[in-house]
């Protein structure tokens, strides 16, 4: 009868939404960790090459120290970088941005900070997108760089994410002299911006996205000035309070987040 089959459709739907609501909330510790164990892979791919036979919460605990600072580059005690949503930070004024920092420490000389991590978070031409800028001892030339993007065209402002467009970032500087100018995608494609250190060449098709990125680190690298003259003079992180954060069980699997811390 037509009460049964409505009857058997509703009970089935109840019982199919209980289950999947059961699983979710069954894999969400492990969801978590696969994002976190992500964020570390990108951190220290900015800095070294990470492979599959990288031991990445190893590698990870044994070179980075995090902390967070605000825009005056002082250090916020209490906060743990890991908890920090990038995302939900950018949705507040500049001046209140809670801003993560990951500092390399020279293994042989722990007060000697070899690169620093920062990130970085904007939007493209259809969503967020975000990443990692890492900088060298001088706190201006580019060691590397890791974008992520939610929503950009496949084969045009998407390829953010490739080897080949992160490449060109490698060994540019943020400074001109004292004044702070990152680095400028600059519009089309197939210029050779070598000895420009402060310029990389664009993706064909993708201007707006490359706005984009250029938006975000500028305006990033901006909040983070007062933290890097503050390097640069020595004292940024000496009160900062090492936070050792959980490891979890590394995954084959990783998960992208518009909440990339």
């Amino acid at each position: 009868s037509n009460l049964y089959i409505v009857l058997y459709a509703a009970a089935l739907t109840v019982v199919c939404g209980g289950l999947l609501a059961l699983a979710s909330e069954g894999l969400k510790d492990r969801q978590q960790a696969n994002i976190a164990l992500e964020q570390k892979k990108n951190i220290l791919g900015t800095v070294m090459v990470v492979d599959k036979t990288t031991n990445i919460e190893g590698e990870y605990a044994k070179k980075v120290k995090s902390f967070v600072v605000d825009s005056k580059g002082n250090v916020i005690e209490g906060v743990n970088a890991a908890d920090v949503v990038v995302l939900a930070e950018y949705k507040k004024p500049a001046d209140q941005r809670k801003l993560p920092v990951y500092e390399f420490r020279n293994e042989s000389n722990p007060d000697k900070i070899d690169f620093v991590v920062l990130p970085v978070f904007g939007f493209g031409l259809w969503d967020n997108i975000w990443g990692f800028v890492a900088l060298q001892e001088d706190m201006n030339t580019i060691q590397g760089v890791s974008f992520q993007h939610k929503a950009e065209t496949p084969g045009l402002g998407a390829r953010i994410d490739s080897k080949d467009i992160q490449d060109r970032y490698k060994g540019k500087s943020i400074y001109d002299g004292a004044t702070l100018v990152a680095v400028t995608m600059m519009k089309g494609e197939g210029v050779d911006y070598t000895d420009d250190m402060h310029k990389v060449d664009g993706m064909s098709g993708a201007t707006l996205t490359a706005k984009g990125v250029n938006t975000m680190l500028s305006g990033y690298l901006s909040l983070y000035e007062n933290y890097l003259k503050r390097v640069k003079a020595g004292s940024a992180s000496a009160k900062a309070e090492e936070v050792v954060e959980e490891p979890v069980a590394e995954k084959t699997e990783t998960e992208s987040s518009d909440e990339t811390k």
